[in-house]
């Protein structure tokens, strides 16, 4: 089975951690048949010089997307989308790190069961260097606790997952929200009839640097996943108990010392590694 990868990336990008997460889809057991690159914005000599590398290694593989300007994650994946020409998509984000056999069994889970719309996979969390795992984030496995998931928290961890190109299409695509737009899609998809899964194994490294915390639990991720959670309210993807929760917890995380929401991140919603 042939499938497309679709990364994203803009000048704030480490050239060094966009050229690992390349090679990882690169180096996999099942390579992929095309690479979307959609480039947000102009980037900097650095960051071009490592596509152009990549480019010329794989002359037939690599697709570029270029948008004149920075429209965000949401706007750039629907222009990848639309560019990539087989039916499955294998998300990636450039920092991340797929270990190498990540897609092959995505795509065995694909290749058995034809309702299959979204597949994700748990991830690892590493500082520094991916042999420095701190904990993993675990996601619900089976479709109908990912459909319980999915009325509060997002139930797949977006850098892991593989999907069915026609169905993100026929749901609306990612949109054009600056945060959370994984959460909305997903959450849409679901709603409309999209069977799910995810595979209870991590299958990325995930680099869970002070940046990306930050970016996680600020108040703008925060008012992201509210407007998501209205969204979904006046939808009748969830109930009044739901988004009471929603605000809740949104509302305690905004309070709370940087120290403290820390703290209840890494031992409530993550897996310590052994």
């Amino acid at each position: 089975m042939n499938y497309s990868v679709l990364m994203s990336v803009y000048k704030n990008e480490s050239p060094e951690f966009l050229t690992l997460s390349i090679e990882s889809m690169l180096s996999q057991t099942v390579m992929p048949e095309q690479f979307v690159l959609v480039e947000d914005g102009d980037l900097t000599p650095e960051l071009d010089g490592v596509i152009a590398n990549f480019q010329n290694s794989y002359p037939h593989m690599f697709t570029l997307v270029k948008l004149e300007t920075n429209q965000g994650l949401a706007v750039a994946l629907d222009a990848g989308i639309g560019h990539c020409r087989n039916e499955l998509v294998a998300r990636m984000d450039s920092d991340d790190i797929s270990l190498p056999t990540r897609c092959e069994k995505q795509l065995e889970r694909f290749k058995n069961n034809e309702s299959l719309a979204i597949l994700g996979s748990n991830i690892d969390e590493f500082s520094d260097t991916p042999d420095n795992v701190l904990r993993s984030r675990i996601v619900p496995s089976h479709y109908e606790d990912i459909t319980r998931r999915i009325k509060r928290r997002e139930p797949f961890n977006h850098p892991t997952v593989m999907f069915k190109k026609s169905e993100v299409i026929r749901c609306g695509g990612y949109g054009t929200l600056r945060r959370c737009q994984d959460f909305d899609l997903f959450s849409r998809m679901i709603n409309m009839g999209c069977y799910a899964e995810n595979i209870n194994e991590s299958l990325l490294l995930f680099r869970a640097n002070e940046e990306n915390y930050k970016r996680r639990s600020g108040k703008k991720s925060m008012s992201g996943y509210l407007n998501v959670m209205k969204m979904n309210y006046k939808r009748g993807y969830c109930s009044t108990f739901d988004i009471v929760y929603a605000y809740t917890a949104a509302a305690a995380m905004t309070i709370m010392p940087p120290a403290m929401m820390k703290w209840v991140s890494d031992n409530f919603l993550r897996k310590k590694k052994r």
